[in-house]
């Protein structure tokens, strides 16, 4: 026998929070249970390619298994395929409609395709089965975001921070909206916080970099930066920080003039 619980895997590749679904065994694994556990093992591992191998071979056995489906769609979602993802979460859907996580996936694969909508729509139906689910308010400030929508969203990312004190990317966000919002001084404050939590998050080193640099503070620009540099050289892409990391137009702005000099 096994009980079923969820765990949360952070997608770095997009930014969000996808829900994965995973298997606690009480007792020896069945064989169906074990081809489960092995896939979303290798989908944990970040192994995508042996992953989806792995997903095929237990949905041919077991088609009609929405955990399954999910963990496929977000899967694909991961290595490209993002109109298969959905598929896949509309599959899980229609099997089990009270599941939230699908929901959650399928959200995360329409912001994919800048279907903003239908995201929304995905992630305000979770919100209203469980108002504390802080992947769902984390995402749906995101659409806010991408849509210009700053002031919603940068409530939403303190939201989700409060329900998830941990949660330092949400923290960051939020920081980041109040940076495009004019609220500098409380950016400052927060994304100091979160360096002497954390010394070694880069998200919270490239802003205050950022944010320095339109202070004409040049020579704290430069000291974040040379950290920013060591723990994650993405910061550099203008067009990653739009696309997948999903910064505001200021801060990017700032940081690229930075990075020009200008």
């Amino acid at each position: 026998m096994i009980t079923f619980k969820k765990v949360n895997i952070f997608f770095v590749l997009i930014l969000v929070y996808v829900n994965i679904f995973c298997v606690a065994p009480c007792y020896s694994l069945s064989a169906r249970e074990d081809l489960f556990k092995n896939a979303l093992d290798l989908s944990s591992a970040g192994k995508f390619n042996l992953a989806l191998q792995e997903w095929n071979r237990y949905l041919n056995a077991y088609p009609d298994d929405a955990a399954g489906l999910s963990n496929r769609g977000n899967v694909r979602l991961v290595i490209g395929d993002v109109e298969g993802s959905i598929d896949d979460q509309n599959k899980a859907i229609s099997l089990n409609p009270n599941e939230i996580d699908p929901y959650i996936n399928r959200g995360i694969a329409e912001e994919a395709l800048g279907l903003w909508t239908q995201a929304k729509k995905d992630y305000l139906f979770v919100i209203s089965r469980d108002s504390e689910n802080f992947s769902a308010i984390y995402n749906l400030a995101n659409v806010e975001g991408s849509t210009s929508q700053w002031h919603k969203a940068r409530d939403l990312f303190s939201k989700a921070a409060f329900y998830n004190p941990g949660f330092a990317m949400a923290r960051s966000s939020m920081a980041l909206a109040d940076y495009q919002l004019g609220n500098i001084d409380e950016s400052e404050k927060e994304l100091k916080k979160l360096i002497r939590r954390y010394p070694t998050f880069a998200d919270a080193r490239a802003a205050l970099t950022a944010l320095n640099w339109s202070k004409f503070e040049s020579g704290k620009a430069e000291s974040n930066w040379i950290a920013v540099t060591e723990l994650d050289p993405r910061y550099s892409d203008e067009e990653w920080l739009i696309k997948v990391r999903r910064w505001p137009p200021k801060p990017t702005k700032d940081l690229m003039n930075f990075l020009d000099l200008k």
